[in-house]
């Protein structure tokens, strides 16, 4: 396993392939939600993934303060294995990265309502009723950060 954390200034034409190619496996063909993935905000985010060999088996991406919400936020979480903590693992670097690289007090997300058990096992707590995004329940949740929420790993 091999942990990844890049700005998109520094992903390859592959890395960004092969992030886009997941994201659209997931919330496009598997939760059948036809939206468009690219938003614009990669860009400007942080990318952390995790890889078995050259397969990609987990992701999120961490977006500064002011670009989808008030606080920082995480967004398009996937694990293509699920249930081996690899998801976690890849929430947790994004979490300290946040804390480290924009200097983040609190994170905000949108989570997939059936996702709720997941987010709350790393600390996020709901902070809104149910809505709709892209046809999909979801809820906001919010974590409070403090300096302990950083990484052991280097950038």
């Amino acid at each position: 396993m091999r942990l990844h954390k890049k700005h998109f200034s520094e992903l390859t034409v592959e890395e960004f392939h092969d992030i886009v190619r997941a994201r659209i496996d997931v919330f496009v063909v598997e939760q059948d939600c036809p939206y468009s993935d690219l938003d614009g905000k990669d860009k400007d985010a942080w990318h952390v993934w995790l890889t078995d060999g050259e397969r990609l088996i987990a992701y999120c991406r961490v977006l500064k303060q002011g670009t989808s919400c008030e606080e920082a936020s995480i967004g398009r979480v996937i694990c293509l294995e699920r249930r081996k903590g690899y998801g976690t693992r890849v929430l947790n670097e994004a979490i300290a990265l946040a804390r480290r690289v924009y200097g983040a007090d609190a994170i905000r997300i949108h989570a997939q309502k059936y996702a709720k058990p997941f987010y709350e096992g790393v600390g996020f707590k709901q902070c809104s009723e149910d809505f709709l995004e892209d046809g999909i329940v979801h809820v906001e949740m919010i974590r409070t950060l403090t300096d302990a929420d950083v990484s052991r790993e280097e950038l």
